[in-house]
């Protein structure tokens, strides 16, 4: 297993905990995924930083998050899922929980729209939040100027999530690496099984994507479990999904800038 730089951070987890109830518009039966079962992770990767994401599961009500967030102590921040017109006073009382981003799922069944990610990006923008969204990377030359004049950063998760994976010379793609050129813009390396047609241990169709990206500017690259892994029949192994980086990001001082330093900037540790 990759043995990994002191400070290393989980960019983009989730906890599921049945004390607190689904959402209706969610269909999808949450996996187990309680702090103290993360923690475990944390100690068999040497993670030592850890951004706790919203799940889909519990909509608006993000009070998982924040709980999971004081569980997992001084070195976790979260991604909340709020709606435009959330009332101020909600938005610092989530910025002093360690809320520092907004998720803007805008795949299926989603609680946000595209048109709404610049009405919630002017709400964050004074906190210096930024939007994480995740959307099919081929839409992305539709939607690039509307990511462009946000007024925060934008994360971009799961190497771009092409739903087909496709070649670096995709204008999906090559949208996408515009937008690190920014320097507004972030991407996950993470969960490479969601898109993948080619499949584990390897998967090579997202792979060489994830090494494009690498390549091009590490210093817009953050790495991410995705764990509990939500969603998949056949759970990956956490120590796999690390490792990935040692082809993904071959050199050291790569891997320590997505692991530790780029983290650190994004998300304010």
């Amino acid at each position: 297993m990759l043995k990994i730089p002191a400070g290393s951070c989980d960019c983009h987890m989730h906890i599921y905990d049945d004390r607190y109830p689904v959402d209706p518009r969610w269909t999808v039966p949450p996996p187990p995924g309680p702090t103290s079962a993360y923690k475990e992770v944390q100690r068999e990767l040497g993670l030592e930083r850890v951004v706790v994401v919203q799940p889909n599961a519990y909509g608006f009500d993000n009070r998982c998050t924040v709980d999971a967030i004081a569980d997992l102590g001084p070195q976790a921040r979260g991604i909340a899922i709020i709606a435009s017109n959330i009332l101020d006073s909600d938005l610092l009382r989530l910025h002093a929980a360690g809320i520092r981003g907004a998720r803007c799922y805008v795949l299926p069944n989603p609680f946000v729209q595209w048109d709404d990610i610049p009405k919630i990006a002017g709400r964050v923008a004074e906190l210096g939040w930024h939007v994480q969204v995740q959307a099919d990377g081929r839409d992305l030359p539709k939607y690039e100027a509307l990511l462009r004049e946000l007024p925060t950063d934008v994360v971009i998760d799961h190497n771009g999530k092409f739903l087909e994976p496709v070649p670096p010379e995709h204008p999906g793609f090559q949208a996408l690496l515009r937008l690190l050129d920014t320097g507004r813009a972030w991407v996950k390396l993470s969960a490479p099984y969601e898109t993948s047609k080619t499949g584990a241990p390897r998967f090579d169709d997202v792979s060489v994507l994830a090494r494009a990206l690498a390549k091009h500017n590490p210093e817009r690259c953050v790495w991410a479990s995705n764990w509990p892994h939500p969603g998949q029949k056949v759970v990956p192994s956490n120590a796999n999904m690390l490792d990935l980086l040692l082809d993904w990001a071959p050199d050291e001082a790569v891997r320590k800038r997505i692991l530790v330093d780029n983290p650190a900037r994004l998300y304010g540790f």
